[in-house]
């Protein structure tokens, strides 16, 4: 895809201009040590632990942790096992019209409406939303009945999109940067709301805008960077955990599939920076949950996601005192048990 090298400059430097200037019923709950009084500053992470089965396990002490702040070990201010139908968890799920075509888009809804009716009792609050090329619909209120959400799925209307592939790098950019408006005005909802939120987004993804024909200059890494600190923490002060699910599965095998893997490691300076970085499954993983994108049955994945989010702990710490603005720390949650492996939000930047 080849474009005037000046007119490209000034179509990726207008996305990243825009881009910056926008910026529950039975089961047990228990907790090890009570939650500390609530401090500024302080850094809460939800940490999943599973097996090599892949499946959560609960019934770890505050013992079996250690926190590494770039690997250095920290004090936990607080400690919670959270199981069961009482853990303070509302899901949102998304469909992406935005990146899919209709048949896509109508596959999902298919899956969604056969994963609700299936579980007609979800175990935690969940609401729909939808991305489409004029916007953002959420459905009001959260609700645990299957049946009723899928009901309200079925009101849902989701034109066809209106920025099609062939607009080429132009047409790549709007999307790109719809799509991260759209996430930020979703955390940006859900911000004021008690306990952890979870997006379950829908999509094959938003352009990676990456590759050898795409050059940045100083002044768009710069904007870049800035975006990628503010989604990063948006999304640690939101409290939310996102999880991509790819409805084409392995009928999207190719490049772009796996390219994104190479931009999960967090960036700490602009120089770093890709249009990547900022892709969906980065930054579900970053975030701690998990990119599903080798299955097309959205409504088993689905499922995974409701199991995995189900037991977990949270843990807190106040971080070391920051010497200067966005310095990028990495995060690791280590666990004294052989066979277990941790996973929770790769990393945070320091903000003074």
């Amino acid at each position: 895809m080849f474009i005037h090298a000046r007119r490209r400059i000034f179509l990726l430097a207008s996305l990243l201009c825009a881009a910056a200037a926008s910026a529950q019923q039975a089961g047990p709950s228990t907790a090890t040590t009570a939650p500390a009084a609530p401090r500024a500053g302080r850094i809460v992470l939800d940490v999943v632990v599973t097996a090599k089965s892949g499946a959560p396990v609960g019934g770890l002490q505050r013992q079996d942790f250690t926190l590494l702040d770039n690997k250095v070990p920290q004090t936990l201010a607080s400690f919670q096992a959270v199981a069961g139908r009482e853990a303070p968890v509302e899901v949102t799920v998304v469909i992406d019209a935005a990146n899919a075509v209709y048949r896509t888009v109508g596959f999902d809804r298919d899956e969604i409406d056969k994963f609700l009716r299936t579980n007609e009792d979800l175990p935690h609050p969940t609401a729909l939303s939808a991305v489409t090329d004029t916007g953002t619909q959420v459905q009001k209120g959260f609700s645990t009945n299957g049946t009723v959400l899928a009901n309200s799925l079925e009101q849902f209307t989701i034109g066809l999109r209106t920025v099609p592939d062939s607009t080429g790098f132009q047409g790549a950019n709007e999307r790109f940067q719809l799509s991260l408006e759209s996430l930020r005005n979703l955390l940006a909802a859900e911000a004021p709301r008690p306990g952890r939120k979870v997006l379950l987004w829908i999509s094959p993804g938003w352009p990676l805008l990456t590759g050898p024909r795409i050059r940045l200059d100083d002044k768009d890494q710069q904007r870049l960077f800035a975006q990628v600190v503010d989604l990063s923490t948006q999304l640690l002060q939101s409290h939310a955990t996102l999880y991509s699910i790819d409805p084409l599965g392995t009928a999207d095998i190719g490049t772009a599939t796996f390219y994104w893997r190479e931009f999960i490691k967090g960036v700490s300076k602009p120089s770093q920076i890709q249009a990547a970085n900022l892709a969906l499954p980065v930054l579900a993983t970053q975030s701690g949950g998990i990119a599903f994108n080798s299955n097309n049955d959205v409504s088993a994945e689905l499922q995974k996601c409701f199991v995995d989010i189900g037991t977990y702990y949270e843990l807190s710490f106040d971080p070391p005192p920051a010497s200067g603005p966005h310095q990028y720390h990495q995060l690791e949650v280590r666990v004294a048990k052989p066979g277990l492996t941790a996973r929770t939000r790769q990393g945070y930047y320091s903000q003074p």
